[in-house]
């Protein structure tokens, strides 16, 4: 057998399974999508929303890439942002990074990764933004899982700064973000921010007449 034909093979017993616990599950998924959360994670295979956070389908929006980023070029994240809030009107946004992240090392050095490099580049910001207190740090790995912190910081600044973001604040006193970092070595996600919906930015972030 294939590697992918396993894969269909165990959504079969997947699909067989949540029937028989409960005949109607796949009809409510169809007919309607609630969720109270939009998560936006990293891409790598090792932090899935759902299975780290015990969720079931329908109750995490998700998002992911490459370090999970805040982007405000990247038109993907913002679709699924502007889908989330304005249409599924999810009450938290969630950005999750993990310490040991493939991206943020790769930020912190000097290769060339090719086309990745206009991504990461925006990571290097992070560090320029902290880079006293990074190159304070003596371990690699410490400095990495610092990084992953700072940068999921920034990440949910990147949210509150989109005029999205602003405008259900505004109107609808929602949604909360949250930045939160899980730890590969014992599964635990570390809660490291939070910004309350109508938090106060700099002026010069904040848009009149939304």
């Amino acid at each position: 057998m294939k590697p992918y034909e396993k894969l269909l093979l165990a959504n079969k017993a997947w699909a067989n399974e949540k029937v028989q616990d409960d005949p109607e599950y796949f009809s409510r998924l169809a007919h309607i999508q609630t969720p109270k959360f939009l998560w936006i994670g990293c891409s790598d295979s090792r932090v899935p929303a759902n299975e780290i956070t015990g969720t079931q389908p329908g109750e995490i929006f998700v998002h992911r890439n490459v370090a999970n980023m805040v982007v405000h070029t990247d038109l993907n994240l913002l679709t699924v942002l502007d889908y989330a809030v304005r249409a599924l009107k999810v009450e938290h946004i969630i950005v999750c990074g993990h310490h040991g992240c493939g991206g943020v090392r790769a930020a912190m050095t000097q290769h060339d990764m090719g086309i990745a490099n206009k991504w990461l580049r925006n990571i290097k910001d992070v560090y320029r933004f902290h880079r006293q207190e990074v190159d304070g740090i003596i371990s690699d790995d410490q400095k990495i899982d610092r990084m992953v912190e700072l940068n999921v910081q920034e990440q949910v600044m990147n949210l509150a700064k989109t005029s999205v973001v602003q405008r259900a604040w505004k109107h609808e006193q929602r949604p909360h973000l949250h930045g939160w970092v899980y730890d590969l070595k014992d599964g635990i996600i570390n809660p490291v921010c939070e910004m309350p919906a109508g938090t106060d930015l700099q002026d010069i972030y904040e848009y009149d007449d939304l």
